[in-house]
């Protein structure tokens, strides 16, 4: 598993703890998802301005947004096994996709819901994390399945307000 981190912005540092937190969230998500861990993984932190441009381009939405996934793995309704079959034949990583995160909009975030920037952090890349892997929120039943898995994911790495 590999990780990739990139530090678009100047808002926070992104120090050696935050990169090794991100590697044990990835970790988890996988572990926990029962993925093996044969993926690459980018993570950027950018600015709002940054994720305002990522999120007109690409959902046509003209404002910052806290966290974006690109998935480079194509999902069907009905795609069950997909990941283990795909591990069978391929022996080396392959790209997963690229979270971004804005910096800005998890500092904003930590101070209304009262915890830390880390967890708030922490919080966006688990989210992240699920919608690399084909989970999304546009449906209630959806969503109330991922959020679960986010709070059940954080509460095995410890992460708490």
């Amino acid at each position: 598993m590999t990780v990739l981190v990139d530090n678009r912005q100047d808002l926070m540092e992104i120090s050696e703890d935050m990169e090794t937190l991100a590697n044990k969230i990835v970790k988890a998500v996988l572990d926990y998802e029962d993925w093996d861990d044969n993926f690459e993984i980018s993570i950027s932190f950018v600015d709002n301005q940054e994720m305002q441009d990522l999120n007109k381009e690409y959902r046509n939405i003209d404002a910052p947004t806290d966290v974006l996934s690109f998935s480079m793995l194509e999902f069907e309704e009905d795609d069950e096994g997909f990941e283990s079959d795909l591990n069978d034949y391929i022996e080396e990583e392959l790209p997963l996709g690229d979270i971004v995160i804005s910096v800005e909009r998890a500092i904003e975030q930590a101070g209304e819901y009262g915890h830390s920037k880390d967890r708030e952090i922490a919080f966006l890349l688990v989210h992240g994390m699920l919608h690399l892997l084909g989970y999304d929120h546009e449906e209630k039943a959806d969503e109330r399945v991922m959020f679960q898995k986010q709070d059940t994911i954080l509460g095995i790495l410890n992460i708490n307000r």
